[in-house]
């Protein structure tokens, strides 16, 4: 699974993030390493981008809960001929 090592680095430095930084920030995280916390999603993948180009970097949002997306196939297509 592609950043599996991002991953568990944010989980476990939840807690520090949370405290240290506030919830609704974004980390940037590479390999086991959080590199900065920002305020918008926009700032830190620009900063992602800038320092490892193509390696796989991880962004994501502080959050105590975080929510659960659901997307499913079951739904019809509106393009769907006949609906």
């Amino acid at each position: 699974m592609a950043l599996e090592r991002e991953l568990e680095t944010y989980k476990s430095k939840l807690p520090e993030l949370l405290t240290n930084e506030g919830e609704g920030k974004y980390v940037l995280i590479h390999g086991d390493q959080v590199v900065d916390v920002f305020g918008t999603y926009e700032d830190a993948i620009k900063e992602g981008y800038s320092k490892f180009q193509l390696e796989p970097f991880l962004v994501k949002q502080i959050q105590t809960v975080e929510q659960v997306q659901f997307i499913s196939r079951l739904l019809p297509c509106h393009t769907s001929p006949g609906r």
